[in-house]
């Protein structure tokens, strides 16, 4: 007699938004744009810790990196690629995709997969968004990720938020467009409610038991895949505090901050994880070599 095996643990999507403290959305009205050059950049050593915490829990994830941080840290975007991981794009400089023309995200997006392609040596599948930044009111969005040659982008919440949010979007990947499909970062459905469990503040502010909980409940009962995200300035309790921001970004940025490397830690042990391309797309994005030499005519 054959005894009833239990299904294999699903694998879930690891990212990372690499982006500095400094870069943040919320404290745009803080610091200008202009004097990014000026500020202590912590990027590279927040995004090696991070290399050295995924080496040691054998898990390969997605880096969503800024055009801005990769081409002042070449060498850090070819430690991704080296150590097996995907690289994926986050735009140029952490722009909204609401702040933006059709034509100049094109131009956004273009340039900046040029540039991790360049970098990295592998075409450039994903994007996300800075700020989850596409929503009802900019789905023209999709048609320039296709237009630029992205695969799938990950940049709808689909959540009521004060500064992002559409929470009548799928929650589970999708096509949005004939060969592009939108994987938005998980939610918990509750009480005829989306609820956040993907990372972010509300990994920092929520015991790690509830989250565990909720990816572990999304895992079960809708057998599908979590999207998890983190930001390298997020397990950087030493970062420069910015002065004169307003109380509610202050809290939002900085609670628990100096906890959320042994969090990630343990996430990385309690379920399985993965790169988004081979998740959701079922590849590897292709050595450009391999890939031009694929496409070039054979010789008589």
């Amino acid at each position: 007699m054959l005894m009833p095996t239990s299904s294999p643990p699903l694998r879930n999507a690891m990212t990372i938004d690499v982006e500095d403290y400094f870069q943040v959305s919320a404290f745009a009205p803080y610091i200008a744009r202009g004097d990014w050059d000026q500020r202590e950049c912590r990027v590279e050593r927040n995004v090696d810790r991070l290399l050295v915490l995924l080496a040691q829990s054998g898990t390969q994830a997605t880096f969503f990196t800024l055009g801005w941080v990769a081409q002042r840290y070449p060498q850090m975007v070819r430690r991704i690629v080296e150590q097996g991981h995907e690289l994926a794009s986050h735009g140029y400089g952490h722009q909204r995709v609401s702040d933006l023309t059709p034509a100049s995200f094109l131009d956004d997006i273009g340039r900046t997969k040029q540039l991790l392609e360049d970098l990295g040596g592998h075409q450039v599948l994903g994007y996300r968004a800075p700020s989850f930044s596409i929503g009802a009111g900019n789905l023209w969005a999709f048609d320039s990720l296709l237009e630029a040659g992205y695969r799938y982008s990950s940049s709808v919440y689909p959540i009521q938020h004060d500064h992002y949010g559409m929470p009548d979007s799928p929650r589970f990947a999708h096509a949005v467009r004939d060969g592009l499909l939108e994987i938005p970062v998980t939610t918990l459905r509750l009480f005829n409610k989306n609820l956040p469990s993907s990372g972010g503040g509300y990994f920092r502010l929520l015991p790690y038991a509830l989250s565990r909980w909720m990816i572990g409940k999304v895992n079960r009962d809708d057998k599908e895949a979590a999207v998890f995200y983190c930001h390298p300035w997020e397990i950087d309790a030493e970062q420069p505090r910015i002065a004169g921001i307003d109380g509610k970004t202050r809290f939002r940025h900085y609670v628990n901050i100096a906890r959320t490397y042994g969090r990630i830690a343990r996430l990385l042990v309690d379920f399985k994880w993965g790169r988004m391309d081979e998740i959701f797309l079922g590849q590897r994005a292709p050595a450009l070599a391999a890939a031009a030499a694929a496409l070039s005519p054979v010789s008589a």
